[in-house]
C-alpha cells in the first residue's frame, strides 16, 4: 500500500480535495493511505509553541527544529523507506517523471511548512528532499502537498480507469498533451477536425503528435530539445 504521511500545523485540512473522485475512491478502498499528523502535537509549553523568532533579526517566524525533528522521528522512524520531503518554493521543481519516481515507491513522508519556514538544521538533520510544485508563494505547504499526493495517486495501478490515459497526458513524452474533441461534431461554427473522425489511425496519431509538438513549442520550449526547439512549426 502506498501510504502518505503529512506532517502540517492544520490536519483538518486533510484529506480535502484527496477525499473525493479518483483518490478519495482509492483511498476507501485502501489502495492508499492518508495520515495527517499535528505537528504542535510536539510543540512546547502551556500553549504547544512551535515556531521562534528568526536568529539574526527579521519579519515573521520560523518553525523551530526541535519541534518539528520530533514530528518527523514520530511519523517515520529510521526505518521507514519513505522518502522525506518539504514542500518548499525554493525545492527541486515537481516534474511528472519525480512523480512516476515516487509512486513506484512505498510512499512519502511530507513536512508542509509555514510561516517564514522551518529551521535549517532540521532540512540537513532530517534528510529532508525540498519539493517545489511551482515559482510563487503560498500561504502553507498543504495544499502544495495535495498537488503532490494527488499527482502520485493517480498513477497507481487501478485507480485510473484506462492504462493508456497515462501514458497519452502531458509531460509523459515530454510534450504538452494534443486537443481533445467530443460530440457534438460541430459547435457554434467550429468542427472536428477532419483527421479525428477519419477513421485511419495512423493519420490520427501523426496528428496528435503534431498537435503536441506545436503546442510545445508555442507554451513550452524549454520542454524541447535543440533540434525540435528550432525545428519549422507545422
Amino acid at each position: 500500500m502506498w501510504r502518505a504521511s503529512v506532517l502540517t500545523l492544520y490536519p483538518e485540512m486533510f484529506p480535502g480535495p484527496l477525499g473525493i473522485s479518483l483518490s478519495g475512491e482509492a483511498l476507501a478502498r485502501g489502495t492508499w493511505a492518508l495520515e495527517a499528523r499535528d505537528i504542535r502535537d510536539h510543540g512546547r509549553g502551556r500553549h504547544r509553541s512551535v515556531d521562534d523568532t528568526p536568529a539574526g533579526g527579521g519579519p515573521g517566524m520560523v518553525i523551530r527544529a526541535d519541534v518539528l525533528a520530533e514530528a518527523i522521528d514520530a511519523a517515520s522512524p529510521p526505518d521507514d523507506p519513505r522518502p522525506r520531503l518539504l514542500m518548499s518554493p525554493r525545492g527541486r521543481p515537481l516534474t511528472q517523471a519525480h512523480v512516476r519516481e515516487l509512486t513506484q515507491g512505498p510512499g512519502a513522508m511530507i513536512v508542509c511548512g509555514r510561516f517564514e519556514g522551518v529551521d535549517e538544521r532540521v532540512i540537513a538533520g532530517r534528510g529532508l528532499t525540498e519539493v517545489s510544485i511551482g515559482d510563487y508563494v503560498l500561504s502553507g505547504g498543504e495544499i502544495a502537498a495535495m498537488v503532490l499526493i494527488d499527482a502520485c495517486v493517480r498513477l497507481l495501478p487501478g485507480v485510473m480507469g484506462g492504462a493508456e490515459s497515462e501514458t497519452e497526458e502531458s509531460f509523459e513524452a515530454g510534450l504538452l498533451e494534443y486537443p481533445h474533441y467530443t460530440r457534438p461534431r460541430e459547435w457554434e461554427g467550429r468542427e472536428i477536425p477532419a483527421v479525428l473522425v477519419s477513421g485511419d489511425h495512423k493519420a490520427v496519431a501523426r496528428w496528435r503528435r503534431e498537435r503536441a509538438l506545436t503546442l510545445t513549442r508555442e507554451r513550452r520550449p524549454d520542454l524541447l530539445g535543440k533540434t525540435e526547439r528550432d525545428a519549422p512549426s507545422e
